[in-house]
Protein backbone atom coordinates (compact mmCIF):
# COMPACT_ATOMS: atom_id res chain seq x y z
CA UNK A 1 0.00 0.00 0.00
CA UNK A 2 1.30 3.72 -0.24
CA UNK A 3 2.57 5.72 2.32
CA UNK A 4 -0.41 8.00 2.16
CA UNK A 5 -2.60 7.99 6.07
CA UNK A 6 -4.74 5.31 6.39
CA UNK A 7 -8.72 5.29 6.14
CA UNK A 8 -10.89 3.62 8.51
CA UNK A 9 -11.92 1.13 5.64
CA UNK A 10 -8.96 0.42 4.24
CA UNK A 11 -7.54 -3.22 4.30
CA UNK A 12 -5.41 -4.06 7.08
CA UNK A 13 -1.84 -6.44 5.72
CA UNK A 14 -3.94 -9.81 6.70
CA UNK A 15 -7.18 -8.35 5.39
CA UNK A 16 -5.03 -8.39 2.07
CA UNK A 17 -3.59 -11.49 2.42
CA UNK A 18 -7.12 -12.83 2.82
CA UNK A 19 -8.53 -11.26 -0.40
CA UNK A 20 -5.65 -11.31 -2.53
CA UNK A 21 -5.43 -15.02 -3.62
CA UNK A 22 -8.96 -14.92 -4.44
CA UNK A 23 -8.66 -12.31 -7.12
CA UNK A 24 -7.93 -12.54 -10.90
CA UNK A 25 -4.11 -13.41 -11.92
CA UNK A 26 -3.75 -10.31 -13.74
CA UNK A 27 -0.35 -10.57 -13.61
CA UNK A 28 -0.01 -12.93 -16.39
CA UNK A 29 1.94 -11.37 -19.51
CA UNK A 30 -0.59 -9.72 -21.97
CA UNK A 31 -0.70 -11.44 -25.51
CA UNK A 32 2.09 -9.47 -27.93
CA UNK A 33 3.63 -7.93 -25.20
CA UNK A 34 1.35 -5.83 -23.57
CA UNK A 35 2.57 -3.70 -21.21
CA UNK A 36 2.07 -5.24 -17.54
CA UNK A 37 -0.81 -4.11 -14.98
CA UNK A 38 0.26 -0.90 -13.04
CA UNK A 39 -3.15 -0.34 -10.78
CA UNK A 40 -2.34 -1.56 -7.10
CA UNK A 41 -5.22 -3.53 -6.70
CA UNK A 42 -5.39 -3.52 -2.85
CA UNK A 43 -5.89 0.56 -3.27
CA UNK A 44 -8.78 -0.43 -5.57
CA UNK A 45 -10.74 -2.64 -3.38
CA UNK A 46 -9.92 0.22 -0.63
CA UNK A 47 -11.85 2.54 -2.89
CA UNK A 48 -14.53 0.36 -2.63
CA UNK A 49 -15.02 -0.25 0.55
CA UNK A 50 -14.01 3.72 1.41
CA UNK A 51 -17.25 4.38 -1.22
CA UNK A 52 -19.59 2.11 0.48
CA UNK A 53 -18.41 2.82 4.19
CA UNK A 54 -18.69 6.63 3.67
CA UNK A 55 -21.59 6.71 0.99
CA UNK A 56 -19.44 9.28 -0.80
CA UNK A 57 -20.40 9.74 -5.15
CA UNK A 58 -17.99 8.00 -7.31
CA UNK A 59 -16.65 11.64 -8.49
CA UNK A 60 -16.23 12.18 -5.06
CA UNK A 61 -13.35 9.77 -4.08
CA UNK A 62 -10.36 11.21 -2.02
CA UNK A 63 -7.66 12.20 -4.33
CA UNK A 64 -5.15 10.06 -2.86
CA UNK A 65 -7.27 6.69 -4.16
CA UNK A 66 -6.91 5.70 -7.49
CA UNK A 67 -9.06 8.08 -9.82
CA UNK A 68 -13.46 6.83 -10.44
CA UNK A 69 -12.49 5.65 -13.84
CA UNK A 70 -10.08 3.01 -12.73
CA UNK A 71 -12.09 1.82 -9.53
CA UNK A 72 -15.25 1.85 -11.38
CA UNK A 73 -13.77 -0.12 -13.95
CA UNK A 74 -13.00 -3.00 -11.58
CA UNK A 75 -16.03 -2.75 -10.09
CA UNK A 76 -17.97 -3.15 -13.27
CA UNK A 77 -15.63 -6.30 -14.47
CA UNK A 78 -15.95 -8.16 -11.19
CA UNK A 79 -19.69 -7.32 -10.93
CA UNK A 80 -20.32 -8.88 -14.35
CA UNK A 81 -18.13 -11.31 -14.53
CA UNK A 82 -18.33 -13.38 -11.44
CA UNK A 83 -15.26 -12.58 -9.37
CA UNK A 84 -17.39 -10.73 -6.74
CA UNK A 85 -19.52 -13.59 -5.78
CA UNK A 86 -17.09 -16.13 -6.08
CA UNK A 87 -14.85 -13.55 -3.26
CA UNK A 88 -17.93 -13.80 -1.36
CA UNK A 89 -18.78 -16.83 -1.49
CA UNK A 90 -15.36 -18.34 -0.48
CA UNK A 91 -14.94 -15.81 2.29
CA UNK A 92 -18.55 -16.88 3.72
CA UNK A 93 -16.47 -20.80 3.69
CA UNK A 94 -13.47 -19.18 5.49
CA UNK A 95 -15.95 -17.47 8.07
CA UNK A 96 -18.02 -20.75 8.86
CA UNK A 97 -15.38 -22.72 8.89
CA UNK A 98 -14.31 -20.98 12.06
CA UNK A 99 -17.50 -19.68 13.78
CA UNK A 100 -20.46 -22.04 12.54
CA UNK A 101 -21.03 -25.09 15.11
CA UNK A 102 -20.77 -27.52 12.30
CA UNK A 103 -17.49 -26.30 10.63
CA UNK A 104 -18.84 -27.06 7.27
CA UNK A 105 -17.83 -24.64 4.65
CA UNK A 106 -21.87 -25.12 3.59
CA UNK A 107 -24.96 -24.21 5.51
CA UNK A 108 -27.59 -26.72 6.07
CA UNK A 109 -29.94 -23.65 6.86
CA UNK A 110 -30.73 -20.18 5.77
CA UNK A 111 -33.37 -17.78 5.98
CA UNK A 112 -34.88 -14.76 3.39
CA UNK A 113 -36.84 -11.87 3.47
CA UNK A 114 -36.80 -8.23 2.08
CA UNK A 115 -35.80 -5.12 2.56
CA UNK A 116 -37.64 -1.48 0.91
CA UNK A 117 -35.24 1.20 1.11
CA UNK A 118 -36.16 4.87 -1.25
CA UNK A 119 -33.80 5.39 -4.51
CA UNK A 120 -32.00 8.27 -5.49
CA UNK A 121 -33.36 10.71 -8.23
CA UNK A 122 -31.03 8.86 -10.93
CA UNK A 123 -32.33 5.39 -10.43
CA UNK A 124 -32.83 3.59 -14.06
CA UNK A 125 -36.47 1.59 -12.24
CA UNK A 126 -38.40 2.36 -8.95
CA UNK A 127 -42.19 1.49 -7.64
CA UNK A 128 -43.95 2.26 -4.50
CA UNK A 129 -44.26 -0.25 -1.97
CA UNK A 130 -47.89 0.16 -0.45
CA UNK A 131 -47.36 -1.65 2.64
CA UNK A 132 -44.02 0.36 3.20
CA UNK A 133 -45.28 3.48 1.78
CA UNK A 134 -42.24 3.68 -0.03
CA UNK A 135 -40.92 5.05 -3.46
CA UNK A 136 -38.02 2.93 -4.03
CA UNK A 137 -36.28 -0.67 -4.54
CA UNK A 138 -36.74 -3.59 -2.43
CA UNK A 139 -33.43 -5.61 -1.55
CA UNK A 140 -34.43 -9.63 -1.32
CA UNK A 141 -31.27 -11.57 0.21
CA UNK A 142 -31.01 -15.11 1.77
CA UNK A 143 -28.44 -15.22 4.22
CA UNK A 144 -27.14 -18.68 5.78
CA UNK A 145 -27.70 -19.38 10.18
CA UNK A 146 -24.97 -16.57 11.01
CA UNK A 147 -26.10 -13.99 9.22
CA UNK A 148 -23.90 -14.45 6.32
CA UNK A 149 -24.94 -13.21 2.56
CA UNK A 150 -25.38 -16.02 0.26
CA UNK A 151 -27.64 -14.70 -2.18
CA UNK A 152 -29.43 -11.11 -3.22
CA UNK A 153 -31.69 -9.71 -5.90
CA UNK A 154 -32.77 -6.25 -6.06
CA UNK A 155 -35.82 -5.42 -7.78
CA UNK A 156 -38.30 -2.22 -8.03
CA UNK A 157 -40.35 -1.83 -4.54
CA UNK A 158 -43.73 -2.72 -6.28
CA UNK A 159 -42.60 -5.93 -7.05
CA UNK A 160 -43.81 -8.76 -4.23
CA UNK A 161 -42.09 -11.25 -1.94
CA UNK A 162 -42.92 -14.07 -3.20
CA UNK A 163 -42.25 -12.67 -6.80
CA UNK A 164 -38.98 -11.32 -5.88
CA UNK A 165 -37.93 -14.13 -3.50
CA UNK A 166 -37.99 -16.27 -6.45
CA UNK A 167 -35.21 -14.81 -8.58
CA UNK A 168 -33.20 -15.21 -5.04
CA UNK A 169 -33.96 -18.36 -4.09
CA UNK A 170 -33.26 -19.79 -7.61
CA UNK A 171 -29.65 -18.84 -7.08
CA UNK A 172 -29.41 -21.78 -4.27
CA UNK A 173 -29.64 -24.68 -6.52
CA UNK A 174 -27.81 -28.08 -5.47
CA UNK A 175 -24.86 -27.48 -6.82
CA UNK A 176 -24.06 -23.97 -5.50
CA UNK A 177 -25.54 -25.12 -2.11
CA UNK A 178 -25.29 -28.65 -1.77
CA UNK A 179 -25.76 -29.28 1.96
CA UNK A 180 -28.67 -26.76 2.25
CA UNK A 181 -32.08 -28.48 3.79
CA UNK A 182 -34.29 -25.87 5.00
CA UNK A 183 -35.03 -21.78 4.45
CA UNK A 184 -36.93 -20.05 6.40
CA UNK A 185 -39.39 -17.22 5.66
CA UNK A 186 -42.03 -14.78 7.29
CA UNK A 187 -45.50 -15.42 6.12
CA UNK A 188 -44.92 -12.62 3.20
CA UNK A 189 -43.90 -16.35 1.32
CA UNK A 190 -46.70 -18.30 1.75
CA UNK A 191 -48.41 -18.12 -1.70
CA UNK A 192 -49.28 -20.30 -4.19
CA UNK A 193 -47.86 -19.12 -7.06
CA UNK A 194 -44.30 -19.77 -4.87
CA UNK A 195 -45.04 -23.31 -3.99
CA UNK A 196 -46.05 -24.01 -7.22
CA UNK A 197 -42.38 -22.80 -8.47
CA UNK A 198 -40.53 -24.72 -6.02
CA UNK A 199 -42.57 -27.76 -6.98
CA UNK A 200 -41.51 -27.30 -10.81
CA UNK A 201 -38.05 -26.85 -9.63
CA UNK A 202 -36.31 -30.25 -9.40
CA UNK A 203 -32.66 -28.55 -9.32
CA UNK A 204 -33.39 -26.56 -5.86
CA UNK A 205 -33.57 -29.44 -2.63
CA UNK A 206 -34.50 -27.98 -0.09
CA UNK A 207 -37.31 -27.14 1.91
CA UNK A 208 -39.05 -23.60 2.35
CA UNK A 209 -40.52 -23.30 5.74
CA UNK A 210 -42.58 -20.02 7.27
CA UNK A 211 -42.30 -18.96 10.40
CA UNK A 212 -45.83 -17.51 11.69
CA UNK A 213 -45.73 -14.71 13.83
CA UNK A 214 -47.36 -15.90 17.49
CA UNK A 215 -51.38 -15.37 17.13
CA UNK A 216 -52.42 -11.83 19.19
CA UNK A 217 -48.81 -10.39 18.57
CA UNK A 218 -48.38 -6.68 17.69
CA UNK A 219 -45.78 -5.01 16.50
CA UNK A 220 -42.44 -6.04 15.89
CA UNK A 221 -41.99 -9.72 17.00
CA UNK A 222 -38.49 -11.24 16.60
CA UNK A 223 -39.53 -14.60 15.26
CA UNK A 224 -37.19 -17.62 15.92
CA UNK A 225 -34.81 -19.26 13.61
CA UNK A 226 -35.45 -16.56 11.24
CA UNK A 227 -34.44 -13.58 12.77
CA UNK A 228 -30.93 -13.47 12.17
CA UNK A 229 -31.85 -12.08 8.25
CA UNK A 230 -33.37 -8.96 10.53
CA UNK A 231 -29.94 -8.90 12.71
CA UNK A 232 -28.13 -9.07 9.08
CA UNK A 233 -30.52 -5.80 7.43
CA UNK A 234 -28.94 -4.35 10.81
CA UNK A 235 -25.54 -4.98 9.83
CA UNK A 236 -25.44 -3.32 6.40
CA UNK A 237 -26.92 -0.23 8.31
CA UNK A 238 -23.75 0.71 9.06
CA UNK A 239 -22.15 0.96 5.44
CA UNK A 240 -23.65 4.35 4.84
CA UNK A 241 -23.55 3.73 0.87
CA UNK A 242 -27.10 1.40 1.69
CA UNK A 243 -28.70 3.92 3.55
CA UNK A 244 -31.15 3.79 0.76
CA UNK A 245 -30.60 3.03 -3.27
CA UNK A 246 -28.15 5.37 -5.14
CA UNK A 247 -27.00 3.37 -8.10
CA UNK A 248 -28.38 3.74 -11.22
CA UNK A 249 -28.61 0.08 -12.67
CA UNK A 250 -30.08 -2.78 -9.87
CA UNK A 251 -26.60 -5.19 -10.46
CA UNK A 252 -25.03 -2.32 -9.26
CA UNK A 253 -27.27 -1.96 -6.05
CA UNK A 254 -26.45 -6.06 -5.87
CA UNK A 255 -22.93 -5.63 -5.92
CA UNK A 256 -22.41 -2.79 -2.88
CA UNK A 257 -24.77 -5.12 -0.71
CA UNK A 258 -22.22 -8.01 -1.64
CA UNK A 259 -19.09 -5.45 -1.17
CA UNK A 260 -20.55 -4.49 2.53
CA UNK A 261 -20.78 -8.02 3.33
CA UNK A 262 -17.15 -8.54 2.07
CA UNK A 263 -16.15 -5.66 3.79
CA UNK A 264 -18.02 -7.41 7.10
CA UNK A 265 -16.20 -11.01 6.65
CA UNK A 266 -12.67 -9.52 6.18
CA UNK A 267 -13.74 -7.33 9.68
CA UNK A 268 -14.96 -10.56 11.45
CA UNK A 269 -12.03 -12.90 9.82
CA UNK A 270 -9.18 -10.50 11.07
CA UNK A 271 -10.43 -7.88 13.06
CA UNK A 272 -8.24 -4.17 13.04
CA UNK A 273 -6.19 -3.10 15.94
CA UNK A 274 -8.86 -0.48 16.14
CA UNK A 275 -12.09 -2.43 16.11
CA UNK A 276 -14.21 -4.11 18.76
CA UNK A 277 -14.40 -7.58 19.38
CA UNK A 278 -17.27 -9.20 17.85
CA UNK A 279 -19.88 -10.26 20.31
CA UNK A 280 -23.06 -10.89 18.35
CA UNK A 281 -25.14 -13.96 19.33
CA UNK A 282 -24.68 -16.58 16.89
CA UNK A 283 -27.25 -19.45 16.45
Amino acid sequence: MSNRKAYPSDLTDEQWELIEVILPDDELPKPKGGRPREVDLREVINAILFQVRSGCQWDMLPHDLPPKSTVYRYFARWRDDGTLDHINKVLVGAVRQLEAPSEHMDPSTASVDSQTVPTAPRCDSRGYDGGKRITGRKRNIVVDSLGLLLAVVVTVASTDDAQAGRQALSQLDEASQPRLKTIWADSKYHNHALRAWLAKRDDLKWELQVVRRPKGAKGFVLLPKRWVVERTFGWFGWWRRLSKDYEHRADSAEAMVKWASVGRMLRRLSPSPTQAPFKYRVT
